[in-house]
């Protein structure tokens, strides 16, 4: 288990890390009457450069990293933004009262905690450079912010049966099996970790020894009934399909001809509904969900499956561009000051 998402405490270390850019840093916290601590500012509450250092090291294997070096700063200038948009929604849930209770933060700590022992949940957060006071932290920012969302965007979405009948009537061919079909989720753990992946935790294994420390702990959580959907959100390391719950889709039985071996057999052998155990192939570590699988044939919009496939289209849609249109909003009203862009500018003309 890693949570990288906390908003991290301020280590000395990192601080100092920070100061190797000093001379444009001060320029810029001089000029603004700021500490050179900090990276960043929203609605006056400062980030630091602690923290986005103790974020970058979670995301990237420090030997990829290189002091000075652009992709480095490229690299920063990403995971402030990723802070910075963390503390926009959480300030906004803290001014609507939405804030998480202590409750809450127990519970979900404790549905984290509860796959290990005491011995082995200390190695884990030890691993991450993470104490129980950030790991807290983090939770309450999340809770809070999935509250805010759910109020604001989910909260407003209907999708109608005209809605639904409209769009099958756009796209009734697609419901046209030419062959069987399998409907597949998938959670990905791998053991190097891709700066493209952004799941809701910003959770990375670095190492194998991690991947799969990750993968068993979320095994554990699924065999206690957590939602296989949201594990992949919160936790899956594929870009392309993990923002989606995992959801990869119906695809075609014949494209399995040219899958790995072991994950033919197992997919085959699974029937709708099942989980399947610990996958391990070359590309890390995965648990798959059979949702559901199709014989070869036409699907008609009376049919429930095809309703729900295509509800969940149709809300997953809309709850994706009013969550964009809502940050993007957020973003516009808090008044942000990015001091370490602002730095960057600076050294560009040896100020």
């Amino acid at each position: 288990m890693k949570l990288n998402s906390v908003i991290p405490v301020r280590p000395r270390s990192l601080i100092s890390a920070a100061c190797l850019v000093a001379t444009a840093l001060s320029f810029v916290a001089c000029k603004h009457g700021i500490s050179p601590d900090v990276a960043a500012t929203v609605n006056g509450r400062p980030i630091t450069y602690a923290e986005v250092n103790a974020l970058l090291a979670r995301q990237v294997p420090k030997a990829q990293l290189k002091q000075g070096d652009d992709e480095t700063k490229a690299l920063k200038l990403e995971m402030l933004r990723t802070l910075i948009d963390a503390e926009i929604m959480l300030q906004k849930a803290e001014k609507e009262g939405l804030l998480a209770s202590d409750s809450d933060v127990d519970t979900k700590f404790n549905e984290l905690k509860a796959p290990y022992t005491k011995e082995e949940f200390a190695r884990q957060l030890s691993a991450q450079h993470l104490t129980e006071t950030e790991l807290r932290a983090q939770l309450r920012r999340d809770l809070s912010i999935n509250k805010l969302l759910n109020k604001e965007i989910r909260s407003h979405i209907s999708i109608t049966d005209a809605d639904i009948a409209d769009f099958y009537k756009a796209n009734r061919a697609n419901f046209n099996l030419v062959e069987p079909q399998i409907h597949l989720a998938q959670i990905l753990v791998t053991p190097t970790p891709d700066p493209n992946v952004h799941n809701l935790k910003n959770d990375k294994a670095q190492n194998d020894e991690q991947a799969r420390t990750k993968i068993e702990m979320l095994e554990n959580r699924l065999k206690q009934g957590e939602d296989f959907g949201t594990l992949a959100q919160s936790y899956s390391e594929d870009p392309e399909f993990g923002s989606n719950g995992g959801d990869m889709g119906a695809i075609p039985q014949s494209s399995l001809d040219k899958a790995n071996p072991d994950l033919r057999r197992v997919i085959l052998s699974m029937t709708p509904g099942q989980i399947s155990n610990v996958i391990h192939t070359p590309e890390g570590y995965r648990i798959l969900k059979v949702i559901s699988k199709e014989p070869a044939g036409q699907r008609e919009l009376n049919d429930p499956r095809v309703q729900e496939t295509i509800r969940m289209q149709l809300f997953n849609k809309k709850d994706q561009l009013l969550r964009a249109a809502f940050y993007e909003n957020a973003r516009a009203e808090a008044k942000v000051v990015n001091y370490y862009a602002q730095s960057i500018l600076a050294s560009r003309d040896g100020k």
